[in-house]
């Protein structure tokens, strides 16, 4: 199988190409915006645009992707190299404001997304499209694999009465789409107004494919997601945060492991998950009970019982499935240990986090009332956003 090349390599190699973009440019892209030799997409504009390379901007996490969590925002800066400046979109402001857009022409996006909903990248991307849309701006996406595939769906859509920074637009939860897909299908159904956009295909890229199965190397794009494997897990696990249940975060292995101090993992396991677990029907994935010590976030220096959810089988394993199970039997065994975080959660103060994280209220419903997997499977209903999906799909 062809190495598959991401957007901003097909830009590079195209002379033709770059001769479309003939103003001034802006770059989005953070730590993960690299080609097949590893070179950062910074680097590679400044050979294309030369001094025509005006502006950069970073998403939340920051430009370098070494800030923690949510609700951490990030300063702007100049770049020490290139001396340009460098704009915080998770910062005072979500959107760039019309003084970071002035004199620019070109603004191109670069960033990888995991395939999950929670994942706020894509919605950095569309807030960026609703501004541009009011600006005679051009926005290209270089696509970027979906790491999870392309074809995979899995999870309730989000109600979006409760819409946010990790969750703006009614999509499941695995949604299967690429970041370049993704604002094509904000521009069919959510937009407002239309913006100057197109996507820089990638080449080689096919919907079945997960991230190791493109030959590029991975970089983190957010702290916590160090290995592509990660984002495999990360629907099963990210609304851990949404309890005071540790996801991990602190360890060397954030976002696959779930853990408390009053948990004792191996008893919880060997009397009680793994029947669960069996009887639930759910495969692809094997849990393995655990201690572990954050060194910073939940529970830091503090020894966790818990959990992690190792991937045994990519295609049969339903990780929003998996999680929202976990979750249940963890509730029902924690009794009065167990608590849902309060808010705020990204700045948002009239709702339950674990809400937020869901996109809807039902599924805290359900674990509190212990219902059945065939009730939460009742909740996905993807049949019209399979359309949704088929009908902007680019590879």
């Amino acid at each position: 199988m062809a190495k598959v090349a991401v957007g901003l390599e097909v830009l590079a190699k195209d002379i033709n190409l770059q001769k479309q973009f003939m103003g001034n440019v802006a770059l989005l892209c953070h730590n993960a915006s690299i080609d097949s030799s590893c070179h950062h997409a910074s680097y590679v504009f400044k050979s294309i645009f030369g001094h025509r390379f005006k502006k950069l901007f970073g998403p939340q996490h920051g430009f370098s992707t070494d800030a923690q969590d949510n609700m951490i925002e990030t300063d702007h800066s100049i770049h020490p190299y290139f001396n340009i400046p460098i704009y915080s979109l998770y910062s005072e402001t979500r959107v760039p404001t019309d003084e970071m857009l002035e004199g620019i022409d070109h603004f191109f996006v670069d960033l990888q997304d995991i395939g999950c909903r929670m994942y706020t990248y894509v919605y950095t991307l569309t807030l960026l499209l609703e501004k541009c849309a009011t600006k005679d701006i051009e926005v290209i996406i270089l696509d970027r694999p979906n790491p999870i595939n392309g074809n995979t769906l899995e999870g309730n859509i989000l109600d979006t009465e409760f819409a946010s920074f990790i969750g703006r637009h009614p999509m499941p939860v695995r949604h299967g789409l690429t970041i370049g897909e993704l604002g094509l299908l904000h521009q069919k159904l959510w937009a407002r107004a239309a913006a100057n956009v197109r996507v820089i295909h990638m080449k080689a890229w096919e919907r079945e494919m997960y991230f190791t199965d493109t030959g590029l190397p991975w970089a983190l794009p957010s702290p916590n997601i160090a290995r592509a494997e990660s984002c495999l897990v990360f629907p099963s696990t990210v609304m851990f945060e949404g309890t005071h249940l540790s996801e991990g975060r602190g360890t060397t292995q954030p976002l696959e492991i779930v853990g408390y101090p009053k948990i004792e993992p191996f008893s919880l396991f060997s009397n009680h998950l793994e029947k669960t677990i069996s009887n639930s029907g759910l495969k692809g994935f094997a849990i393995r009970p655990i201690l572990f010590l954050p060194t910073f976030h939940k529970f830091k220096d503090e020894v966790c019982g818990g959990f992690q959810i190792h991937v045994t089988d990519r295609e049969t394993f339903q990780p929003w499935r998996t999680g929202q199970l976990l979750l249940r039997e963890l509730f029902c065994h924690m009794e009065a240990d167990f608590k849902w975080l309060e808010p705020p959660y990204e700045y948002i103060h009239h709702l339950e986090p674990i809400d937020i994280l869901n996109g809807t209220h039902r599924l805290r419903h359900w674990v509190e009332k212990r219902g059945t997997l065939e009730e939460l499977e009742a909740m996905e209903q993807l049949e019209a956003y399979k359309e949704q999906q088929r009908s902007i799909a680019l590879y």
